[in-house]
């Protein structure tokens, strides 16, 4: 190839890469050190059960290996009906409430948009995904972040999944 072709090809195929998500991440918040984490219950409002669940559970992997925190997790007690009734703010204040009496100070939070394969001849994966930290002592939002992405027809859900919360998380690992 001609250099002037390599670069438009270049050029063209990191657009085209760039298109394939959408991130709007805050800044790294100013967090109080040995704070004592937890992570709540995301909400699901896909059509994929347990969707929620599984953002959760890849979250919570990535930042013990990269936060390297000691991450408290919401005890769900069978509560799945909660969210497929439409019922997520039950349950959010239900985890705020156990957060506020554990004296979790920061509480990680979110949902779940999207987690699926799109339909057609590729049926790439498509995910998107929100978070919220809120300082459990003001109540307030401190940090936030919502992205989307989408694969290619080989890749899986989980692995787009997986990238997408990674690069969402990396304020929380360089705040701590």
């Amino acid at each position: 190839m001609k250099p002037n072709r390599t670069i438009a090809w270049v050029a063209a195929a990191t657009v085209g890469l760039a298109a394939c998500s959408t991130l709007d991440v805050g800044q790294p918040p100013s967090l109080a050190p040995n704070a004592t984490w937890a992570l709540l219950p995301l909400a699901n409002y896909t059509e994929t059960p347990d969707a929620g669940d599984r953002v959760a559970s890849i979250t919570e992997s990535i930042l013990h290996q990269k936060g390297g925190m000691d991450l408290k997790r919401y005890p769900v007690k069978d509560e799945k009906d909660t969210f497929l009734l439409g019922n997520n703010a039950k349950l959010q204040q239900a985890a705020m409430d156990w957060a506020s009496q554990n004296r979790i100070q920061y509480a990680l939070t979110g949902s779940v948009q999207e987690w699926r394969y799109k339909t057609g001849v590729d049926g790439e994966p498509a995910v998107s995904v929100t978070f919220n930290l809120v300082d459990m002592t003001t109540g307030k939002t401190v940090w936030s972040a919502t992205g989307s992405r989408t694969g290619w027809s080989r890749s899986s859900v989980g692995s787009v999944g997986q990238a997408l919360i990674d690069q969402l998380l990396v304020p929380i690992e360089q705040a701590r």
